[in-house]
């Protein structure tokens, strides 16, 4: 029985994480398809993967009209596919998604908490959040979470009843391919090097590293404070930003002036690739407000980097406090700073982390097992709601 798969989100830049994952469902006889915003992202997805790619306007931001269009959209889309599944990522595409999903009866509708965005947001803005979040769990057949501190947080919340809602494997988004893309073999010194050089970073450079979308959540004014009494004391220290500036959630002026007006901080803008980036850095930082499970310090552990990260739900997953890296209070300058300062001073220590954080990252959260957890929760949810008897039945 081919097995008609549609997942949904909100971002083509998503379609990153589902790569590896639909090629292996294919493989074991899938028929993957997806739905996302329009876009370059996605028509380079649909022609280097072949998987069928489906353009449906769909703002992160809350915009009524055009999210009525776009759920009138996604329903044409779905009655046209007729999905065995539906599987919706995000606040708002878990919300469009699950709603279409279930006008059009499909058989397993599948939500997918990967933050909780109204953690950070006040006023009506949470409460609207917060509400698309219940509403997304009350039409799934079944909740998953990338990490049981989320998960924690959406029973505790009532968002969701927690016989619905489960953890695979042992979380994340979607697995580190730490064999062949995050390793820290992979690159040759030489390589190492002229990377550095086109950054216009020197060779003897120590560089703390960062990696994601530069907005005020992830703790970007906080990196700021600190970095500006880290570079006096440390002459020899650069600061790597592998990201680009979001109008959605902008840092306030005079960070983005403190990073633009220092040669010692370089900006790449956005990569498709952060592994040789990884590759050229010492520690890697990620101070952010809100999180779900973040994949850059796995990815960063893989390639045997410590982690300085705040120690909120979905960091904690990732990261083993003193034993992978540390873990600072959140909005905390001071906390953030000191933490980095152990890393300099002491080079055994960001060896040892690094080492710790790679061994940790290949016993927990290969890509395969992820996949395998997937695959398995999908061949359990179609038993259940009697799809693959009846398929095997028609045949």
């Amino acid at each position: 029985m081919k097995v008609r798969l549609v997942h949904i989100s909100t971002s083509p830049l998503f379609l990153n994480f589902l790569r590896g994952l639909l090629l292996d469902l294919r493989e074991r006889g899938f028929e993957p398809s997806v739905i996302c915003s329009p876009g370059e992202l996605l028509d380079r997805f649909v022609q280097e993967t072949g998987v069928a790619g489906f353009g449906v306007e769909m703002p992160r931001r809350i915009t009524p009209l055009h999210d009525v269009i776009a759920l009138y959209r996604l329903v044409i889309l779905l009655r046209r596919i007729r999905p065995h599944i539906v599987h919706a990522h995000t606040p708002k595409g878990g919300l469009l998604g699950t709603t279409a999903a279930w006008m059009c009866r499909a058989p397993v509708r599948i939500y997918h908490i990967r933050g909780l965005p109204h953690l950070t947001a006040s006023g009506a803005k949470r409460l609207l959040l917060r509400w698309s979040e219940k509403a997304a769990c009350r039409l799934a057949h079944q909740v998953l979470c990338v990490g049981e501190s989320m998960r924690h947080i959406a029973v505790e919340e009532r968002l969701c009843p927690s016989d619905k809602i489960k953890v695979l494997a042992h979380g994340s988004g979607q697995g580190v391919d730490a064999e062949r893309r995050f390793h820290p073999g992979r690159f040759t010194e030489a390589e190492r090097e002229r990377l550095r050089a086109g950054l216009q970073i020197p060779p003897d450079a120590t560089v703390i590293g960062f990696v994601g979308r530069i907005v005020r959540d992830k703790g970007m004014q906080e990196l700021a404070h600190a970095w500006q009494h880290l570079r006096e004391d440390h002459p020899h220290l650069h600061l790597l930003l592998v990201g680009e500036y979001e109008e959605q959630d902008p840092v306030p002026a005079w960070v983005e002036q403190t990073f633009a007006g220092d040669p010692r901080v370089h900006i790449t803008g956005w990569v498709s690739d952060a592994a040789p980036y990884y590759a050229i850095m010492h520690l890697l930082v990620l101070p952010s407000y809100r999180e779900g499970f973040p994949n850059t310090p796995l990815e960063a552990a893989a390639m045997e980097l410590p982690v300085v990260a705040t120690r909120i739900p979905g960091n904690v997953d990732a990261v083993e406090d003193e034993v992978t890296g540390l873990l600072v209070p959140p909005r905390d300058a001071e906390a953030l700073e000191q933490a980095i300062r152990r890393y300099l001073d002491c080079p055994e220590l960001r060896q040892q982390h690094g080492k710790a954080g790679r061994e940790r990252v290949l016993r927990l959260f290969r890509q395969e097992v992820v996949w395998e957890a997937l695959y398995n929760e999908y061949m359990d949810l179609l038993r259940q709601r009697g799809i693959l008897l009846a398929e095997e039945h028609a045949r």
